[in-house]
C-alpha cells in the first residue's frame, strides 16, 4: 500500500505541475483573445443584435474561471501529497470534478454551435461594407479601414455589382484589389485556426482532470486506509 501510495504521489505531482501550467496558459490564452486587436475590434464594431459581443465576454470569464479552478486543483493536490491531507486531497478532486464540468459543456458547444462566432463575426463586415458601399456614413469607413488592415484583406466578392470604389478608399494604401485577399474568407480562416487551438487545448485539459480525479481518489483511499493500517494494534493508556 504504501509502495503504491509513493507511486500515487509521485504521478499527482506531475500532474499538478503540468495542469497548474494548463491553467496558466488557458488565462494567457483567455487574455490575448479579449484584449487582441481582431476580436475587441470586431466586438466594438458589433451591432446590438449580433451575438458576437455576448461570446467575446463569456468566453473571457470562462476562461478565467477555467484557469483559476485548475490552478487551484493544482496547488491543492500537491499540498494534499506533501502533507498526506485526507481533507486537501478531497478538495482537489473537487476542484477537478469542477473544472470536467465546465469542460464537458465547452466541447459539446464546440460542435453544437461550430458556426456561430464565424457567422457573427462575418455578419460584422458584411452590415459595415455594405454601410459603406451605400455611402451612408463616414465613421463606418473608418471602421472598415481598421478592418482592412488588422486582418490584411482587401472587399470582398460581392453580388451588387462593382465594389472598386469601396476598396480604394478603404484598403491599405498600396494593397491592389486583385493581390488582396477576400475579408470573408480571411475571418473565417483567423478565426477557424485560433477555435482549433482553444479547444484542442480543451481536450487536454479535459484528459488531465479525468486523470487527476483518478489520482486524487487514489490517494485519498491509500492515506485512509494506511491510517487504519498504522492505528491497528496500538494500545492506549487511560
Amino acid at each position: 500500500l504504501r509502495c503504491g501510495m509513493r507511486t500515487t504521489k509521485c504521478q499527482l505531482l506531475v500532474t499538478s505541475l503540468c495542469v497548474m501550467l494548463l491553467g496558466l496558459s488557458i488565462a494567457t490564452l483567455s487574455t490575448v483573445m479579449h484584449y487582441g486587436l481582431h476580436f475587441t475590434l470586431i466586438s466594438d464594431i458589433s451591432m446590438d443584435g449580433n451575438s458576437y459581443r455576448v461570446i467575446h465576454y463569456r468566453a473571457f470569464y470562462f476562461g478565467i474561471c477555467l484557469s483559476m479552478t485548475l490552478i487551484l486543483a493544482a496547488l491543492l493536490s500537491s499540498a494534499a501529497t506533501v502533507r498526506e491531507s485526507q481533507c486537501l486531497t478531497a478538495m482537489g478532486f473537487f476542484c477537478f470534478a469542477l473544472a470536467f464540468c465546465g469542460l464537458i459543456p465547452a466541447a459539446c458547444w464546440r460542435y453544437t454551435h461550430s458556426t456561430e462566432v464565424e457567422d457573427s463575426m462575418m455578419d460584422v463586415y458584411d452590415f459595415v461594407y455594405e454601410e459603406v458601399r451605400r455611402n451612408t456614413s463616414s465613421f463606418r469607413r473608418h471602421e472598415l479601414t481598421d478592418i482592412h488592415k488588422a486582418f490584411l484583406c482587401c472587399g470582398k466578392h460581392s453580388p451588387f455589382g462593382d465594389t472598386t470604389n469601396v476598396e480604394h478608399k478603404t484598403c491599405p494604401p498600396g494593397q491592389v484589389h486583385d493581390a488582396g485577399q477576400d475579408c470573408l474568407r480571411e475571418i473565417q480562416d483567423f478565426l477557424k485556426k485560433h477555435m482549433d487551438f482553444v479547444f484542442s487545448l480543451v481536450g487536454v485539459a479535459i484528459g488531465f482532470t479525468v486523470y487527476g480525479m483518478t489520482l486524487t481518489s487514489f490517494l485519498w483511499f491509500s492515506i485512509h486506509f494506511s491510517s487504519n493500517l498504522d492505528r491497528k494494534g496500538k494500545y492506549v493508556l487511560q
